[in-house]
């Protein structure tokens, strides 16, 4: 077939008679005008990621106050700067990454489950070197109570995070359920650190950033279940 062959076949097609009468065709334009409601543009990713960020940061004081700063009066000046500090930079880091997960074709410079995993190896190279307390006492009942406690306050701020952005949409549900769950999860490890006066080394090395991937394991499972319900409708 050569161009002209198509053109003639596109110039014909344009010659051809028209069926659809003009009173169709207003009616249609009329019900696609009452469907098109006006939408409230999302904030800026960045501002997102500040509201997400304060969700974060505001459970983890939250839960310490009920609780009390033992832990936060225990440390000295300098482990409070590195130690928060170090929480700050990777709940942000967790907070983009969930805002980016819930806006379709935003650009991602790392993925949830590469974050999760420096996460955990940042937090184990900075505790190593600041708790020298090799000793253990009660490893296991204490460490359990500090495990359940950073989990119970992962949750709220995990769920609040996600309230705050269901108005986006996630392409990839467990991709968006695992950047949330770690959020929380550092949620719960910041809770921790600003409660909990135990300074052994295994306590808070095992016991504390165990936090983080059981969170993001039930955020993915949660957003694996989400995916399958989605599915189910289509």
């Amino acid at each position: 077939m050569k161009h002209e062959d198509v053109d003639e076949i596109l110039n014909r097609a344009l010659r051809g008679p028209h069926d659809v009468k003009s009173e169709v065709l207003h009616r249609i334009a009329d019900s696609l005008k009452v469907s098109f409601a006006p939408v409230r543009p999302l904030p800026s990713s960045i501002v997102l990621t500040a509201v997400v960020f304060f969700v974060c940061v505001a459970v983890a004081i939250a839960g310490a106050a009920r609780a009390g700063f033992f832990g936060f009066a225990k440390m000295h000046l300098m482990e409070r700067w590195i130690i928060f500090g170090l929480l700050g930079a990777l709940a942000w880091a967790a907070a983009r990454s969930f805002v980016h997960a819930m806006i379709p074709g935003t650009r991602r410079h790392i993925t949830a489950a590469r974050l999760l995993g420096w996460s955990c190896v940042a937090l184990v190279g900075l505790f190593g070197l600041l708790f020298r307390d090799y000793e253990t006492h009660q490893f296991f009942r204490l460490g359990i109570a500090c495990l359940a406690t950073g989990l119970l306050y992962a949750v709220p701020a995990a769920l609040f995070s996600w309230l705050l952005l269901r108005r986006g949409f996630a392409v990839n549900m467990v991709t968006a359920g695992l950047s949330a769950g770690l959020l929380g999860g550092l949620a719960g490890i910041g809770m921790l650190e600003l409660h909990c006066p135990n300074f052994e080394a295994a306590h808070v090395l095992v016991w504390h950033i165990a936090v983080a991937p059981i969170s993001s394991a039930v955020g993915a499972g949660m957003g694996w279940l989400l995916h399958l319900r989605r599915a189910s409708r289509q």
